[in-house]
């Protein structure tokens, strides 16, 4: 079934409540590699229920499978990638809460024989009060389902990056379980997991989940323009160029300029970069 446009502007779900507990902000904290090292002080509070912290970017498990879903976009999911993710934190993630989601589609737009880009957005709010905590805004690239008549342009335009070499580069290792780990926060994908589906998908083994580089990207800034305060990130986005696997390192660039953090992540020993136009507000 084809994207029917505009109907899919109107794909939204009602509020749906999720929940997650400081064992959820440990086992989060421990998917994207931290704590690796038990002497890292500064990691500890990230992974240890003393003086417990939550990773921002684990704003995008806590309600994992909320939205008005792929099955009623008309998409073909086999073919879908995730194009970009960014998170807006009205207020900083708590360790432990109990929220509603409620999400919509915001854009879709027509790449023809490349595909179709579209946009979604999930607003978690506390089930008690209805403050608003975050909101997330992704896009997927479905790659088979092009040419359905919707507009072309205007997409939101990619942060870019400065033209300087980076202010610093920060190299972090991830474990050959890695996605193992990170898939129990929510993204059991067997993609990640199973070599027989990672070959089948054209891999030569089970990649990394695209948003666990990104809440690698989040621990770049977090330790070196944060002092590890999650509380001083408002907003984090990235978009998505390839896949990483599990146990290469990553090397992130970034920028800083007032405050904007400004990043690029890349695999060196492929000579590949996997996350573009990243971009960080601090305040």
């Amino acid at each position: 079934m084809p994207i029917a446009y505009p109907e899919i502007l109107s794909l939204a779900s009602e509020p749906q409540p999720f929940a997650w507990t400081d064992k959820d902000a440990m086992l989060y904290a421990l998917g994207i590699g931290m704590g690796s090292d038990p002497m890292n002080l500064d990691e500890l509070p990230f992974v240890y229920e003393s003086g417990l912290k939550a990773v921002p970017t684990m704003a995008t498990t806590v309600a994992w499978g909320a939205g008005p879903g792929i099955g009623k976009m008309g998409i073909n999911f086999l073919l879908v990638v995730h194009g970009e993710q960014k998170v807006e934190f009205h207020k900083p993630l708590p360790t432990e809460a109990s929220v509603l989601a409620t999400s919509r589609v915001i854009g879709a737009y027509d790449k023809g024989d490349k595909g179709a880009v579209i946009y979604n957005e999930t607003v978690l709010a506390d089930a008690k009060t209805g403050e608003k905590i975050a909101t997330l805004t992704g896009s997927t690239f479905a790659r088979g389902d092009g040419n359905f008549g919707g507009p072309s342009e205007g997409a939101p335009e990619p942060h870019e990056v400065p033209t300087r070499a980076p202010d610093l580069s920060v190299d972090i290792a991830t474990r050959p379980d890695q996605a193992l780990i990170y898939r129990l926060s929510g993204d059991r994908n067997p993609l990640h997991a199973d070599p027989r589906i990672a070959a089948a998908a054209g891999f030569p083994r089970p990649i990394l989940h695209g948003l666990c580089t990104y809440g690698i990207t989040c621990r770049a800034v977090l330790q070196e323009y944060c002092g590890f305060d999650p509380a001083k990130i408002k907003s984090h986005q990235v978009r998505f160029s390839s896949p990483v696997f599990p146990g290469e390192t990553i090397t992130v660039d970034l920028w800083k300029d007032g405050d904007v953090v400004s990043f690029e992540a890349r695999v060196k020993s492929r000579g590949v970069t996997v996350v573009k136009n990243g971009k960080t507000l601090l305040g």
